[in-house]
């Protein structure tokens, strides 16, 4: 009897060193937990650039010296290069740009080809489940960047006039989460894997309105003269506040390296770097 008493204390005595050794690293993958709209809205403080007690990608990043930053292959833009380098910068790292096909961006976290994706990301829903994703470091001059792309010939003049209609939108984008929310009596709502793709789908009349950001549409219609199609007048949305912005994202439970992120943005900001 006094022996299975013994063995079950060391058992107990074992267990709590355990947990005494185990929690703290356990803990220091949640130093900074997401908010109710799972982004990242805690900073850390960077002045001394990658701290001692790093962990996860971030502890990865210090001991290879490199930051691997996923970028599109399209020309980049400056903003987005610029934070790349002011963040390389704070680490006391190198920085690795890989360009790659916009729908390889994201999942490329997760299959651990990059550390960060910098890439003019909006925030969605869909996105934050998914990955752990920064403060806005960039809002765009014009908010109202919801457009309703249909043909020439369409008579769409309220988002009333969608009741019974097809609908498509690029998965897990901004227009998607808008349209999920604000149109609720369609005939289809058909989600696509590329923004090219929801123009693609209107110009074979798969579908009778594209949710689309205006000015890449904008820009995709001056490419594409006599397409059939045009943006309806009078229907420009602004997203929601949480969704305005673009962020930068990482792997999901990354929150570590996000906080080192956004003190980065938060130190450019207060310096005025960002405007500039």
């Amino acid at each position: 009897m006094r022996n299975d008493r013994s063995f079950v204390l060391l058992l107990l005595t074992a267990l709590i060193l355990t947990l005494c050794f185990a929690l703290p690293s356990a803990f220091a993958e949640t130093w900074y937990p997401e908010n109710e709209w799972n982004f990242m809205d805690i900073a850390m403080d960077i002045s001394g650039g990658i701290p001692e007690e790093a962990t996860g990608q971030l502890a990865k990043i210090e001991r290879t010296g490199v930051l691997r930053v996923a970028m599109g292959e399209d020309q980049p833009s400056e903003t987005d290069m610029a934070l790349a380098r002011r963040i390389a910068e704070k680490m006391g790292v190198e920085l690795k740009i890989i360009n790659m096909d916009s729908t390889q961006i994201l999942p490329s976290l997760s299959e651990d080809q990059s550390d960060l994706a910098i890439s003019s990301i909006s925030f969605t829903p869909a996105r934050a489940l998914s990955y752990t994703m920064s403060v806005a470091y960039f809002y765009p001059e014009e908010e109202k960047d919801i457009g309703i792309l249909i043909p020439e010939g369409a008579e769409i003049l309220s988002m009333a006039d969608l009741e019974g209609k097809t609908i498509v939108a690029q998965s897990n984008s901004l227009q998607e989460a808008f349209a999920a929310k604000k149109i609720s009596k369609y005939l289809e709502f058909r989600r696509v894997a590329t923004a090219r793709a929801v123009y693609e789908t209107m110009e074979q009349k798969k579908a009778d309105a594209g949710i689309v950001s205006i000015r890449t549409a904008e820009a995709w219609l001056r490419d594409n003269p006599g397409c059939g199609l045009r943006l309806a007048e009078g229907l420009a949305f602004s997203p929601e506040k949480q969704y305005l912005g673009y962020r930068v994202a990482a792997k999901k439970g990354e929150t570590q390296l996000v906080a080192f992120v956004n003190g980065v943005i938060q130190g450019t900001a207060e310096s005025g770097k960002t405007e500039k």
